[in-house]
């Protein structure tokens, strides 16, 4: 007797034939079937919140998220379900340097963007994910989500570490329509803003203006490093009306962090990043900042100046 909530796994992949299989835990890449009782009860429920449009999304299944990818295959309908975790996981659980995550756990209380760069499967949305929780957890307020497919558990009431309450409610996009959704988002004061991923021009563009705002914004994209992080976002804010030379001011001025992040080693797979911070205290001079605003990202010394500070355990800016 097995059913899909207890069974360890990680993807769950369903043919056309209705024939369940995941990894066999034994060897590095095979399959087995699955057969769980409630198969049936799964798969009606990936059925029915399909919207008939997008092929990916997410659903809810006894309490935990699967995020969804339903492609036509030869012969039919063929669906590969992740799943994702039941809470979401600490962020000193993680495996991030102590100093590291003391220096993001600092930022609760700071403004701007702390945006998670990487390849697709490195972790982006798990680590910001986590990061919000922690600052939920730390200082309470509002916290609004953006996502498509929503994957982490993140939507409900906290308690903060003084006393009052944190509060987080996810959401997907209007009508896949980023830029309006935050926009929205905007209006409803939050505290903190999760985009799922900037992969428009509009979600960028807004994202810059929120996070020059007052708000303490965390993202991801797609990127090989972290200077190709920034020039991504870039790139997508000048799709719209906005000038380049605005661009770069406006992330110049909003920026808390740019983390670029890979998975490495086996069996167990750890982060491996490269970091770029700016100052919290934006009334205080920053190299960084004024680097990006120029436009010309040589960043390579910057970058790795801060990554010995930290590991030395150094400060690198003055107490915000």
């Amino acid at each position: 007797m097995s059913n899909i909530t207890e069974t360890k796994f990680s993807d769950i992949y369903i043919t056309p034939d209705k024939k369940a299989y995941i990894p066999d835990s034994q060897t590095r890449n095979a399959l087995k079937l699955f057969e769980p009782d409630d198969f049936e009860e799964f798969y009606a429920v990936l059925e029915d919140e399909w919207d008939g449009k997008n092929p990916s999304y997410s659903v809810l299944y006894n309490d935990i998220f699967y995020r969804i990818e339903r492609t036509k295959s030869i012969y039919g309908i063929q669906y590969c379900a992740r799943k994702m975790p039941a809470q979401v996981i600490p962020f000193g659980m993680l495996g991030y340097k102590q100093e590291l995550t003391n220096y993001l756990l600092s930022l609760s209380k700071a403004s701007g963007l702390i945006l998670w760069a990487g390849a697709t499967g490195s972790g982006k949305t798990t680590a910001v994910s986590s990061l919000l929780k922690e600052y939920l957890s730390l200082e309470g307020g509002f916290a609004y989500t953006i996502e498509d497919p929503n994957e982490q558990p993140l939507d409900g009431v906290y308690q903060a570490a003084h006393g009052g309450l944190g509060l987080c409610k996810q959401t997907s996009p209007i009508n896949d329509d980023w830029g309006a959704s935050l926009k929205s988002a905007l209006r409803s004061r939050p505290r903190y803003i999760l985009v799922g991923e900037i992969r428009t021009p509009e979600t960028a563009s807004e994202i810059l203006r929120a996070a020059t705002s007052g708000h303490l914004v965390l993202s991801t994209i797609h990127a090989n490093n972290v200077t190709d992080a920034i020039n991504s976002v870039i790139k997508y804010a000048v799709s719209t009306s906005m000038s380049e030379d605005l661009a770069y001011d406006l992330f110049s001025r909003g920026m808390l962090g740019v983390i670029h992040q890979s998975l490495a080693g086996a069996p167990v797979q750890k982060p491996h990043v490269t970091h770029l911070f700016a100052n919290p205290n934006t009334s205080k001079g920053d190299q960084v900042r004024g680097i990006i605003k120029t436009g010309k990202l040589n960043l390579a010394t910057s970058i790795e100046t801060q990554m010995t500070r930290m590991t030395r355990g150094l400060s690198m800016f003055p107490e915000f």
